[in-house]
């Protein structure tokens, strides 16, 4: 799937959104290549996992291109 991240940071000032948190995941990644042109990451989160290929980010730093693609979870393991 071919899309375009748009990168949103936010300051937590304080714990209080955790009383609202009622799921978890575990998620396990790892990196194949952080080249500054593109990286590419396979995560399994929770029961799937999928394959991300990042591009360079625009000046701002807040978009870049991303394809992501679900895979097999043994082909991440």
């Amino acid at each position: 799937m071919n899309m375009i991240e748009i990168e949103r940071k936010f300051l937590i000032v304080s714990d209080k959104y955790k009383e609202q948190a009622y799921k978890k995941t575990r998620i396990v990644q790892g990196f194949l290549n952080t080249q500054k042109e593109r990286t590419v990451r396979v995560r399994i989160k929770g029961k799937e996992a999928y394959i991300t290929i990042k591009g360079i980010s625009n000046k701002e730093g807040t978009s870049r291109f991303e394809w992501e693609k679900k895979i097999a979870v043994e082909e991440a393991e």
